[in-house]
């Protein structure tokens, strides 16, 4: 069995500049722990895998195609691939969202 924090783990570099930790990565699977702070949000961008954002904390504003709904704590939003999507801070509180692509990305993000 294999326990994380994403306290424990090593930041991971990305184009948006928000703290994001690699919770899982196998061959099938790519999980991210990101900590958005006040003000902070994603570019908009398109993966060529489906995603899933599980919000542990906070209630950003969830970006899905032409859509942008604001969600809170304990939803899960599901973006198709190939579809622009992105998360923002728009509350002066932090963030911390789960983000689930499956299966895990062979070709890389386009960022907007």
């Amino acid at each position: 069995m294999k326990i994380r924090s994403y306290k424990d783990l090593q930041k991971t570099d990305n184009p948006h500049g928000i703290q994001s930790n690699k919770m899982y990565d196998t061959d099938h699977a790519l999980i991210m722990h990101l900590l958005l702070k006040a003000g902070e949000g994603l570019k908009p961008h398109i993966t060529p895998v489906d995603v899933a954002f599980y919000i542990l904390e906070g209630s950003p504003s969830i970006l899905v195609g032409e859509e942008k709904v604001k969600v809170q704590k304990d939803d899960i939003i599901e973006s198709p691939k190939d579809i622009v999507h992105s998360i923002y801070n728009e509350t002066d509180l932090d963030v911390r969202v789960l983000v689930m692509k499956l299966p895990k990305p062979t070709k890389k993000t386009k960022i907007l």
